[in-house]
């Protein structure tokens, strides 16, 4: 056989989509230990801020370069690289662990590297999708992909701290085995990459994907309308946070991994039902729904714990979330060309992390001036006055373009083809086995002839239609021979033979 064997495309996405969640919960059990180890080793919690605020910004700064990088060199290699050097950089800060340190420094670089590499892994997995999986299952695909992330996240965190309290070490070489194993499965796809030309300058070739973003009307509105509902909720979780004095730490955990949970359910339903046209809408709806749960519990306070309904606020926000997210992913893999996926991608995500760090001190700011009711209703109020635009103006919840909409009747063409062909073979399998069963009887008639002309040859035989005598019991007409030839009809013989014989 030339050249290597190739694995099939379904095991590839199964080995990308398997190791991209390990991955993630690396990541987010390294968000966790990264601080607390910081802690640990200076007792400040300004180093611990610091460290936090290094997982974060490379983020921000390096995502649209990244994305220029994604485009022009093989994902596999990418994600290679940004593995290998995720293994390498915790493992140095597991070695200094055990020769006292490390220091502040070594960790803010560390998890400097950490939050880059995160950021050029994602996006080289985002660009390898439409290599590895087919158009008509792509929305079930990044369903996988959605549901595997919410469920990492879930899980990361709550795995850090517990890791960390067992063995400050634990997280970092549990995190060094599973970057390496990432990096070797890595090396199992295919090397399926075309070199695309460079563009007529590299601040032209950055802004590329700002320039198509803002030609495609989906996800440019898209991109706003995640945007503004992202900072709503990540500032609707500081409020809560800062409105949760007297509340244990085990409850308030319970409240912000319901969304998580929210995600999850949101990944598995997106899986089995492909987004529709009105998705974006739907988005703003499920919005509008959770921040009034919101307003409501923060006005309920007084009477009772209003923990209930912002957990079920969050619940309903990550459900939505995931719902738009694979919408809008399906949208980018299948609208944008593969040469520019990484840098659409990185401007999108760009303006979802932008959001994510000015909600922090929107929500004190909030609770400082007006109050944990005060902000909660001042939240509802705008998301009221998106979802007033929407509905007057198209704008910002645009239909979903038609091109996935084919995907979805390609798909459902392939599944009644193969019910088509599997009538097919039915039908031929029958067929054959009724030949086969006309053939046997067949013989069996033309043996029992040839027995019959061996042993007694004056026995009457079949003969064509018109002949003298017709047998009443089978309907077949036929003829009589008498011995030495006899005709008469009258003889013993004769009339032996011309009896009909019994059914």
């Amino acid at each position: 056989m030339r050249g290597k064997m190739r694995i099939p495309k379904r095991s590839e996405f199964a080995l990308v989509w398997t190791t991209s969640a390990f991955s993630t919960v690396g990541t987010r059990t390294l968000g966790v230990a990264y601080p607390l180890l910081a802690l640990g080793q200076t007792q400040s919690p300004t180093a611990v801020g610091w460290t936090g605020f290094a997982l974060a910004v490379p983020v921000l700064i390096l995502y649209v370069p990244w994305g220029l990088l994604v485009d022009r060199i093989s994902p596999r290699a990418v994600m290679l690289f940004a593995e290998f050097c995720r293994c390498l950089t915790v493992a140095t800060v597991l070695v200094a662990m055990f020769f006292g340190g490390p220091s502040l420094a070594h960790l803010i670089i560390a998890a400097l590297v950490e939050g880059a590499l995160w950021g050029l892994c994602n996006l080289a997995e985002t660009a390898m999708l439409p290599s590895l999986v087919q158009p008509v299952t792509m929305w079930r695909a990044l369903a996988k992909s959605e549901g595997a992330a919410h469920f990492a996240s879930l899980a990361g965190r709550p795995l850090g701290g517990y890791l960390f309290g067992a063995g400050s070490y634990i997280p970092f070489a549990m995190n060094t085995a599973l970057f390496a194993v990432s990096w070797g499965l890595f090396f199992s796809l295919p090397r399926t990459f075309e070199r695309r030309p460079a563009g007529v300058s590299l601040l032209h070739d950055l802004s590329e994907g700002f320039r198509v973003l803002r030609r495609l009307e989906f996800l440019r509105s898209a991109v706003r309308l995640v945007t503004l509902t992202n900072l709503l909720v990540n500032t609707l979780i500081m409020i809560f946070i800062a409105g949760s004095a007297g509340m244990s730490s085990a409850t308030i955990g319970l409240v912000l991994a319901v969304g998580g949970v929210g995600g999850g359910a949101g990944a598995v339903v997106a899986f089995f039902r492909e987004p529709g046209r009105s998705i974006l809408r739907v988005h703003a709806w499920i919005w509008l729904l959770a921040l009034t749960v919101a307003m409501l519990g923060a006005l309920l306070a007084a009477q009772g714990e209003a923990w209930p309904y912002f957990a079920l606020a969050f619940f309903l926000t990550g459900f939505g979330g995931a719902l738009s997210n694979v919408a809008i992913r399906v949208a980018e893999v299948t609208l944008i060309s593969p040469g520019e996926l990484a840098r659409v991608v990185a401007v999108a995500r760009l303006c979802s992390f932008g959001a994510l760090s000015l909600a922090a001190p929107l929500g004190g700011a909030l609770v400082t001036w007006y109050g944990v009711t005060g902000g909660s209703i001042l939240l509802f109020a705008v998301m009221l006055i998106i979802m007033g635009v929407s509905w007057r103006h198209d704008g910002l919840t645009p239909p979903m373009p038609d091109i996935p909409r084919s995907f979805r009747h390609s798909y459902r063409a392939k599944q009644a083809l193969r019910r088509a062909h599997r009538t097919m073979r039915t039908a031929n399998e029958r067929v054959r086995l009724a030949k086969l069963i006309v053939d046997t009887i067949e013989e069996v008639v033309v043996g029992g002839d040839a027995d019959m002309t061996e042993a007694e040859p004056a026995v009457g035989r079949l003969a064509p239609a018109g002949s003298q005598i017709t047998g009443q019991s089978l309907g077949v007409r036929f003829e009589v021979s008498g011995q030495r030839g006899c005709r008469c009809g009258d003889c013993a013989s004769c009339e032996l033979r011309s009896r009909p014989h019994p059914a």
